[in-house]
């Protein structure tokens, strides 16, 4: 199994054209395969996959366009989109074809949000799967931009396919010889709300989705609405999946009726085929995470299918802590499985919004995030961290959701090392139990090693031994907290009021249980190596929490 093509830029044009965007200058035969969408900024340049198509938000005039022009062809991009009008000069078509990145303009009224989820679409078609792509009625498989386009076709008529809440899933070319309702439907990806207004009063919906046939709808002739249209419901058995509308002059023809419940029909297949294929797709591109996570013969292999083999990568591990009352109810446990399930794919999408081929999936509790860095950086970490802190900023404390932070990785070998100090990390970070909602493994390394010399002296069998067995002895048989009060003084570094004050007791008896145990413990605390040992045996002690305060 390899990755299949992606789209190419003629592909985007011809689905986008004319509606969303027009080719100002460029050939867009040089870019056969786009290699991810990339939002431009300014302050934080992005790093650029191969033949990347990027949104210039907010850039404006003729000379900052020729610059990232100038800049895009050396970093090997292959299309740069900037808003419409685009400056009428010499200069920004001279950039253009010297640096051979074309240039696309956005039309007004489009959102850069609605552009790159519709590009997003379309790249995502061959991100994973097998050589070649499958067909339905001799259509790709989930295509359904071209199946709204072969529909077209058949109607010589601009076709929009929608859900059952009116969203628009694709659209056919020729939008623009629609009234300005459709144009508004399609930039907006979603009929307006005064239009399914007037059909649900019109009871169009209910004879849409009572019948199999198609149903003419005049329009009301106000609001931009002028043009009639003819829609029919796309069915799967008994359920409705969505519909198809079509902007028709005169009502249809028992020809073109025909044809239009014929494409009905196909529009079923590619429906169900990509509601049955997200879970399959997940459960794939699961596989070949945890397989490059996993290290391996395998590991190279899935990354190249992933398309990360050009990069290095810091694996981030996103969890969120059980909650107490989890513990025997089902359904509480239902209920926060599928919240884990709905952060991992805000997770997936945060990182595909910094990266387009950032990799993400859930693996048992825990979602992995592979996150594509340039060889030569050398903050990757950093920028890892603050993509993280970024996620935690937006989704607020509810899940109070943990992320551990592996080391940069800068081969497939490597992955797996970048993984467990992810692992480590987040490890570290639900043990502790306080505050911190991030950390990076070599921020708390050391909290690591302790974390695994615990469950090394765990598994075998060891106990305290020496000053402190002594002393968690005399505690059991005298309900007394001289370990308590010894942990405290050096972790105050021999301060006696401010352990005093921790220990909520006077300074007189906290120096009273110093000497206590001292005496019990039979230790030398004047000796540098009796403190270190001391200090390590009691962070080892089962139930054992940095910066826990001790009972009254």
């Amino acid at each position: 199994m390899n990755t299949q093509p992606r789209a190419s830029l003629r592909r985007v044009l011809e689905d986008l054209g004319t509606t969303l965007l027009d080719l100002v200058c460029g050939d867009p035969d040089t870019a056969d395969e786009i290699g991810g969408v990339v939002i431009h900024d300014a302050l934080d340049e992005p790093v650029l996959p191969r033949q990347a198509l990027v949104l210039g938000v907010g850039v404006h005039g003729a000379d900052e366009t020729v610059r990232l022009l100038t800049a895009l062809g050396d970093a090997g991009a292959a299309a740069l989109v900037v808003r419409a009008p685009v400056p009428a000069d010499a200069a920004v078509t001279a950039a253009a074809q010297r640096s051979g990145v074309a240039l696309l303009a956005l039309t007004r009224g489009a959102s850069w949000a609605q552009l790159a989820a519709l590009l997003r679409s379309l790249l995502a078609d061959g991100d994973v799967g097998e050589t070649g792509p499958q067909v339905l009625g001799g259509t790709p498989s989930g295509d359904l931009f071209a199946l709204a386009n072969a529909v077209a076709a058949l109607l010589d008529a601009p076709v929009t396919i929608e859900d059952r809440s009116s969203r628009v899933l694709a659209f056919s070319g020729r939008q623009d010889e629609a009234d300005r309702s459709r144009v508004e439907t399609v930039l907006g990806r979603q009929v307006p709300e005064r239009f399914t207004r007037f059909l649900e009063d019109r009871g169009i919906f209910r004879s849409l989705y009572r019948s199999d046939q198609p149903v003419h709808v005049d329009p009301p002739e106000t609001d931009g609405f002028h043009i009639p249209r003819a829609a029919i419901a796309v069915r799967a058995g008994d359920e409705v999946l969505g519909s198809i509308w079509a902007v028709v002059p005169t009502p249809l023809t028992p020809q073109r009726g025909q044809a239009l419940r014929e494409g009905a029909k196909l529009v079923a297949l590619h429906m169900l085929r990509l509601r049955a294929g997200a879970d399959v797709e997940r459960r794939l591109r699961a596989d070949l995470v945890s397989t490059a996570l996993e290290g391996g013969p395998g590991a190279a292999e899935s990354l190249g299918r992933l398309g990360l083999t050009d990069y290095a990568g810091v694996v981030l591990a996103l969890a969120v802590p059980d909650p107490p009352e989890l513990t025997g109810s089902t359904d509480l446990h239902a209920q926060h499985t599928a919240e884990r399930q709905r952060l991992a794919d805000a997770f997936a999408m945060h990182l595909s919004a910094i990266h387009a081929r950032a990799a993400t999936a859930l693996i048992g509790d825990v979602a992995y995030g592979i996150l594509p860095v340039a060889l030569d950086r050398t903050d990757a970490e950093e920028r890892a961290a603050r993509t993280g802190t970024d996620f935690l900023t937006r989704i607020g404390d509810r899940l109070a959701p943990l992320i551990g932070i592996g080391p940069m990785a800068r081969d497939s070998s490597a992955l797996a090392r970048s993984r467990e100090g992810a692992d480590r990390a987040l490890r570290v970070l639900r043990a502790n139990g306080g505050p911190r909602r991030l950390a990076r493994i070599s921020d708390v390394h050391v909290e690591a090693l302790l974390l695994d010399l615990a469950d090394l002296a765990a598994e075998r069998g060891d106990p305290p031994t020496g000053p402190l067995a002594r002393l968690v002895d005399y505690d059991q048989q005298h309900d007394s907290q001289l370990a308590d009060t010894l942990r405290v003084w050096l972790s105050a570094f021999g301060d006696v009021p401010a352990a005093a004050e921790a220990m909520y007791v006077h300074q007189n008896t906290f120096r009273y249980r110093l000497r206590r145990a001292t005496e019990v413990a039979g230790a030398d605390l004047t000796d540098p190596d009796v403190r270190f040992a001391l200090m390590l045996q009691l962070r080892l002690l089962p139930g054992f929490t940095p910066g826990s305060t001790p009972r009254r």
